[in-house]
């Protein structure tokens, strides 16, 4: 995954309403739970045998290695609350809007005389719902990392450099050497 992929997963879990299980029977009881009853389809999703989940489900198996663990929480997170995440989501889609904060390199091609040098640049700016739904859709759609950090550059470009069209016209911005985002809504 990316950095503007794992940015969209961590600012989704920040919109759930209760905490997730902790434990690895709890863990794994949420996930074979989700897979309707099927400890077969859980000991796939997470690389050990039928028998491991099963044990965990009857805590008889408490502790899970470090690998198994993270694998477990990374999965339980990805489905937890569900309805949740995609209320959340169609509100920044269609009213709130998504907030950015990254710390990155823009390069920029401007009219002649202007500097094209890029710079790094701390950057806080809240983008229109447009921009959020974009992201959601191209997420959705399988999009690549590429292809998610050019929507949000063209986001950057529009609400921030350009100021809605009030400024800099024909300004063209280029997010590279992104050194952190973070993404809320």
């Amino acid at each position: 995954m990316g950095i503007i992929q794992d940015s969209l997963d961590k600012a989704a879990e920040h919109t759930v309403t209760r905490p997730a299980p902790r434990s690895g029977p709890a863990q794994m009881r949420f996930l074979v739970k989700t897979e309707k009853g099927s400890t077969r389809a859980v000991a796939e999703l997470l690389g050990v045998s039928q028998r491991t989940v099963e044990r965990y489900v009857k805590a008889q198996l408490k502790r899970p290695r470090p690998e198994l663990a993270a694998r477990m929480k990374r999965e339980v997170r990805r489905r937890w609350q569900p309805r949740v995440r995609e209320r959340a989501r169609k509100r920044a889609a269609t009213t709130g809007g998504i907030v950015i904060e990254t710390r990155a390199r823009f390069g920029f091609t401007a009219a002649p005389g202007s500097t094209d040098d890029g710079r790094i640049r701390l950057i806080t700016q809240a983008l229109p719902p447009r921009y959020a739904a974009r992201l959601f859709d191209a997420e959705s759609a399988g999009a690549t990392e590429q292809q998610l950090r050019d929507i949000a550059a063209e986001g950057l470009q529009e609400i921030y450099f350009k100021d809605r069209g009030r400024r800099a016209d024909g300004l063209q911005v280029e997010f590279t050497d992104i050194e952190y985002v973070e993404l809320d809504y």
